[in-house]
């Protein structure tokens, strides 16, 4: 099955607020899609009883379903993309996700060999809800019939994303370690010296220092998201249409829930800290 490659997207102005808003609509359009797979695998279901063969529903209703929900991640990295250039900084510490979700974090996104667990974790779910079926040797059509096959391409797959998240860690390391280069040795002392004699230093000399060092984070967080993205849609095209909406339907399911409990739980830590400080208020 293939997939397009890329599709336009409105322009997100360059500023934190309003990256988080779109955000905050992204995962209100990712719902919306999410509602949209689930019906579409009750239709997928209802007409293949009906008569209706599966290269015609795969046509006329899966792929261009599957199409719209790569475009739709595809807009989200071309945006993150865009405000990563203004200001890389915010997108290693956003805003928009909770504690929860930070803590997982990998170079600013998902990590992509998680994709492959998710789709593991599904095919074995779906295996064991029709074991009768597939024991009585009938097709069940969704991850759980994933062919041998399919499972030699994925694994082959997966080996090449860790090889290559392997490299990218180690990049975002030299990254890090290149905080404490001689430059930047060199230019916190000056400041510190200046700082003492009672001058200022010089804003546009730490500005070009942290600068380069930004465009490094710029480009290792840009090959993060493009090896996020050409995973997913590589576990997709590997997938027939039908797998490949059971698979999107775990992904949205995983990412919203995991989102939505992250929130509550900052929500509840928050509450409970306003809590204990207006106690120690009136206890005062």
């Amino acid at each position: 099955m293939s997939l397009p490659t890329s599709v336009g997207g409105p322009y997100i102005a360059d500023d934190p607020e309003s990256f988080h808003m779109f955000f905050e609509s992204w995962l209100v359009e990712q719902s919306q899609y999410l509602e949209k797979l689930v019906s579409a695998t009750e239709e997928n279901q209802q007409r293949r009883e009906q008569g209706v063969s599966q290269q015609e529903l795969d046509a006329t209703i899966l792929i261009p379903l599957l199409e719209r929900v790569i475009q739709h991640y595809e807009h989200y990295y071309r945006a993150k993309s865009r405000w990563a250039k203004n200001d890389v900084l915010v997108m290693f510490n956003p805003s928009w996700t909770s504690s929860l979700e930070d803590a997982f974090l990998w170079i600013g996104g998902w990590r992509p060999s998680m994709a492959f667990h998710l789709l593991y974790s599904k095919s074995g779910l779906q295996l064991e809800a029709r074991i009768v079926d597939v024991l009585t040797g009938i097709s069940t059509g969704d991850l759980g019939d994933l062919s041998p096959d399919q499972l030699a391409k994925v694994d082959e797959l997966q080996k090449g994303t860790i090889r290559e998240e392997k490299e990218l860690s180690e990049k975002m390391a030299k990254k890090q370690e290149a905080v404490a280069d001689k430059s930047m040795v060199e230019l916190s002392h000056a400041a510190t010296e200046m700082m003492r004699e009672g001058t200022a230093a010089d804003e546009r000399m730490v500005e070009a220092a942290l600068g380069q060092k930004e465009e490094g984070l710029v480009e290792v967080l840009r090959k993060a998201d493009d090896l996020r993205l050409n995973t997913l849609r590589k576990v997709v095209g590997f997938l027939s249409p039908i797998q490949a909406v059971y698979f999107l339907i775990a992904a949205a399911e995983l990412h919203l829930r995991f989102h939505e409990w992250g929130a509550k739980r900052d929500s509840r830590i928050h509450q409970a800290a306003e809590g204990d400080q207006t106690q120690q208020h009136f206890d005062g």
